[in-house]
């Protein structure tokens, strides 16, 4: 049987996230058709978790993603961390999110990410809200120490919290630190036999491999500018473009050890019983 890989793509257009971000090529639908060609070629079926403005720029891609059978889930609105929301705000950017994502095509949303994996003890309010709207899960944890956000306490294990089960991101440990491996910026730039080897420690343990990625990841026709939300540093944007053109590799060699991808909520559905109460200090 294989073992399930959580590949998901977190859908937003960096250019809404910068001042004059529209004089930059619109890049978003392409990329998320060379997606589609990876999926297709193995015959899976992901989840999306996607911005609410998105949602309302590209309304027949949207369409398109709920016809081809993947996942719409919730992003918020506009891509803004948790930290920087009250409950109530957080709340009207949730709700918008998903009635943008509905009057798209979608036929039903259960599930959120946070911006940045900005659910942390400070923000577990998230989970009250989510519970309240009826959503199911959430993937918005980073167990680790991070120079963003991160809730290394929380631990690798997908869990339940006040009625929603909260899947947490993949970490390896190296050295001190637990590195997410398996999505985004690290799976790019670490050498991929460390990749290899963290994502092959998954085969033998029950929690699933969880990776996430986004339209800009696998770019390699994007013009270069200074991404937002990352501090203006020159170091993480050389990181931001580094190494694109290898993600379908390195993909393809997971799924070679014996993953399979498979949508979020179907995940949720298939392992309820599996799935403990907790952490019961937040």
């Amino acid at each position: 049987m294989k073992k399930p890989y959580l590949f998901s793509i977190d859908l937003e257009d960096l250019r809404f996230g910068m001042a004059d971000g529209l004089k930059y090529q619109e890049r978003v639908p392409a990329n998320v058709h060379k997606y589609f060609d990876w999926l297709n070629k193995h015959g899976f079926k992901c989840t999306f978790f996607t911005v609410g403005d998105v949602a309302e720029a590209y309304p027949s891609l949207i369409q398109e993603i709920s016809s081809e059978g993947h996942e719409l889930a919730c992003h918020l609105h506009r891509h803004i961390p948790l930290d920087k929301l009250t409950r109530e705000t957080f709340k009207e950017s949730l709700e918008a999110n998903r009635a943008a994502i509905l009057r798209a095509g979608a036929a039903e949303v259960k599930g959120f990410r946070a911006p940045i994996f900005s659910l942390m003890p400070s923000t577990s309010w998230a989970y009250d809200v989510l519970s309240e709207l009826g959503f199911s899960y959430s993937s918005s944890v980073l167990p680790a120490k991070n120079p963003f956000y991160g809730w290394e306490e929380f631990g690798q294990r997908p869990r339940k919290v006040r009625n929603i089960v909260e899947i947490p991101m993949t970490v390896e440990k190296f050295g001190p630190l637990n590195i997410p491996v398996a999505g985004g910026v690290y799976f790019r730039v670490l050498p991929g036999i460390l990749v290899r080897r963290s994502v092959r420690n998954y085969l033998k343990t029950d929690i699933p491999l969880l990776g996430y990625f986004h339209p800009y990841d696998i770019d390699l026709e994007q013009e270069h500018f200074m991404h937002p939300e990352i501090n203006d540093s020159r170091f993480y944007n050389f990181l931001m473009y580094y190494n694109r053109k290898n993600v379908f590799k390195r993909l393809d060699a997971i799924i070679a050890m014996g993953f399979a991808v498979c949508r979020y909520a179907e995940y949720v559905q298939t392992h309820a019983g599996e799935i403990d109460e907790g952490p019961n200090h937040v």
